[in-house]
C-alpha cells in the first residue's frame, strides 16, 4: 500500500473517529444544575455541649490584700473553676419537597442539634424546626416557614440502569451548591448495620457536607439521597451510597403524618443461604432467608415458621438474599395479613403471618457455657472435641438436646465454630437431625464420604446460626 493512500485512509478514521465523538460527546449538566439547583438547601446545625468546671487559678491567695478586692471580677465556682459550654457546628445539604418549607435529609445531618439553619441559594436564611427522623434509614424531614418555594422533581430509582449518569448537588465541606457527576455503579446494595435500605452504589465525588443532598438522574428528577461514602481517608475514594427516593419519601410521609416511622417485623433471626447451606437443605441453588430462631410468641412463631425454614418469598415478592427481607418486612404496615413461603425439608409450603410491630433492638445473652476440656480426647472427623450438656447447663439454656464444644482443631479451626458453641443439630440433603449425644453426633459424621459439606446448627448465647464446613476428612 502506497504512502499517499495510507495517509488518506488515516485522514478518514480521524475525521470520522471525531464526528463521532463529537455526535455523541460527554453529558452537558449545565441546564440541570441551572433549573435544579435553587431547590438544593445548604443545611448548619449547633449542638450546645455543657462542659464540666474546668479549673481556672485564682490570681491571689485568700491572705493577699488584693483577693478581696479582685474575687468580684473573676467569679469562681463552689468545684474552683468556671463551666464551659462548647457549641458543636456542622454542616449538610438537603432539597425542597414542598413549596410550604418541607425539605429533606440526613437524619444524621440534624441528629441532637439545638438550632438548624437552612440556607436557600438566594441567600435567604431560615430557622427550621424538625419534624421527625429515622434511624434506621438516615432519613429526616425538617420544614421552614416559607412559600412559594423551588421544589424537586421526582424519578423512579427502579428504573435507574447500572452505567448511567447521575449527578450531585449539595454542599462538600460548606461550598455551596457544588455540583458533581459520576455513574450509577450498583443498585440494591446491602451496607453493614443497614438493613432497611437498598442503597444505590455511584461514583459520584460526595464528601462531607455532601449529606442530605440530591442525588438527580439526567432528566432532571432526584433518585436518591446521598448518605454515606466508603473511605479510609474520611474524604471521597469512589465509593458512593445514596438511599433510594422512593424509600425516604414513604419515610417523609410518615414522619410528616406522626413524628415517627413504624415498621413491621416477623421476630426472626435469619442469616444468608451460601451454596454449600442450599444444599445441604435440598434447595437447587442458594437464594432465600435461612431461619436461625424464631422469637417464642411473635407473629412468626404464630404463623407456624420454624428454625430451618429457607423464606423463599414475603407476599409474593421473591427473597433472592436475606438482606431482601427485613425491607420487605419493614415496609409492611403492622397488622397485615401476609404470605410467607418457606422451604421445609424438601417441600414448599405456604404460611400466612400477621405482620407485627418493630420494637427497638435488645442486647444480651446468656454466657456462652464450657465444659471442662478433656487433655487427650481425639477430635471427631470435624476436627471438633464435644461432650453431653450437664444437668445444670441444660435447666440454665432450657435445652433437652445437643453437644457442646470443647475445642476446635483440623478442619474445623477453618470454620467459625467456637469453643461454647452448642451443636443443635445437623443438616443433610434437606434432612434435619437433632444431635442428643456425643455418641450420636460421631456416628452421623462417619456415615460421610471424604470431602463432603457438613452443616451444623449451632447455638451462641442466645443466638442460633448455620454453620458449613467443607471438604471432611477421611477418618476420625
Amino acid at each position: 500500500m502506497d504512502t499517499n493512500r495510507l495517509a488518506s485512509l488515516f485522514l478518514l478514521w480521524f475525521l470520522t473517529t471525531f464526528a463521532f465523538a463529537q455526535t455523541r460527546g460527554l453529558p452537558d449538566f449545565s441546564e440541570l444544575a441551572e433549573k435544579q439547583g435553587p431547590a438544593v438547601v445548604n443545611i448548619s446545625t449547633t449542638q450546645i455541649i455543657r462542659g464540666q468546671a474546668q479549673m481556672m487559678p485564682f490570681p491571689f491567695d485568700e491572705n493577699d490584700p488584693a483577693f478581696e478586692f479582685f474575687k468580684r471580677f473573676i467569679p469562681r465556682t463552689p468545684g474552683g473553676g468556671m463551666p464551659r459550654d462548647f457549641e458543636n457546628k456542622s454542616l449538610g445539604s438537603g432539597f425542597i419537597v414542598s413549596g410550604d418549607g418541607y425539605i429533606l435529609t440526613n437524619a444524621h445531618v440534624v441528629d441532637d442539634a439545638d438550632e438548624v439553619t437552612v440556607r436557600l441559594t438566594d441567600k435567604r436564611e431560615f430557622k427550621a424546626k424538625i419534624i421527625g427522623t429515622d434511624k434506621r434509614t438516615d432519613v429526616a424531614l425538617i420544614k421552614i416557614e416559607a412559600s412559594g418555594l423551588p421544589v424537586v422533581r421526582l424519578g423512579d430509582p427502579a428504573q435507574l440502569k447500572v452505567g448511567e449518569w447521575v449527578v450531585a448537588i449539595g454542599s462538600p465541606f460548606g461550598f455551596d451548591n457544588s455540583v458533581t457527576a459520576g455513574i450509577v455503579s450498583a443498585k440494591g446494595r446491602s451496607l453493614p448495620q443497614e438493613n432497611y435500605v437498598p442503597f444505590i452504589q455511584t461514583d459520584v465525588a460526595i464528601n462531607p457536607g455532601n449529606s442530605g443532598g440530591p442525588l438527580f438522574n439526567m432528566r432532571g428528577e432526584v433518585v436518591g439521597i446521598n448518605s454515606q461514602i466508603y473511605s479510609r481517608s474520611g474524604g471521597y475514594m469512589g465509593l458512593s451510597f445514596a438511599i433510594p427516593i422512593d424509600v425516604a419519601m414513604d419515610i417523609q410521609s410518615q414522619l410528616r403524618a406522626s413524628g415517627k416511622v413504624s415498621r413491621g417485623r416477623l421476630g426472626v433471626v435469619i442469616q444468608e443461604v451460601n451454596k454449600e447451606l442450599a444444599d445441604s437443605l435440598g434447595l437447587n441453588r442458594a437464594m432465600g432467608a435461612v431461619v436461625n430462631s424464631v422469637e417464642k410468641g411473635g407473629p412468626a412463631d404464630k404463623a407456624g415458621i420454624e428454625a430451618g425454614d429457607v423464606i423463599l418469598k414475603f407476599d409474593g415478592k421473591s427473597i433472592n438474599t436475606s438482606a431482601d427481607l427485613p425491607r420487605l418486612v419493614g415496609a409492611t404496615r403492622p397488622g397485615t395479613r401476609s404470605t410467607v413461603q418457606v422451604w421445609r425439608r424438601g417441600a414448599m409450603r405456604d404460611l400466612t403471618v400477621v405482620v407485627g410491630e418493630m420494637i427497638e433492638d435488645k442486647q444480651g445473652g446468656v454466657r456462652s457455657q464450657k465444659g471442662s476440656k478433656p487433655a487427650e480426647q481425639t477430635p471427631n472427623r470435624l476436627g471438633l472435641i464435644v461432650s453431653e450438656l450437664t444437668t445444670e447447663q441444660k435447666r440454665e439454656l432450657k435445652m433437652n438436646s445437643g453437644v457442646v464444644i470443647e475445642d476446635v482443631r483440623g478442619i474445623g479451626a477453618r470454620s467459625d465454630l467456637r469453643p461454647g458453641d452448642i451443636v443443635i443439630a445437623l443438616i443433610s440433603r434437606g434432612a434435619t437431625t437433632e444431635i442428643r449425644s456425643v455418641e450420636q453426633f460421631n456416628k452421623l459424621l462417619s456415615q460421610f464420604e471424604k470431602g463432603s459439606n457438613v452443616t451444623l446448627l449451632i447455638r451462641r448465647g442466645e443466638m442460633q446460626t448455620f454453620i458449613t464446613i467443607k471438604g471432611l476428612n477421611g477418618g476420625h
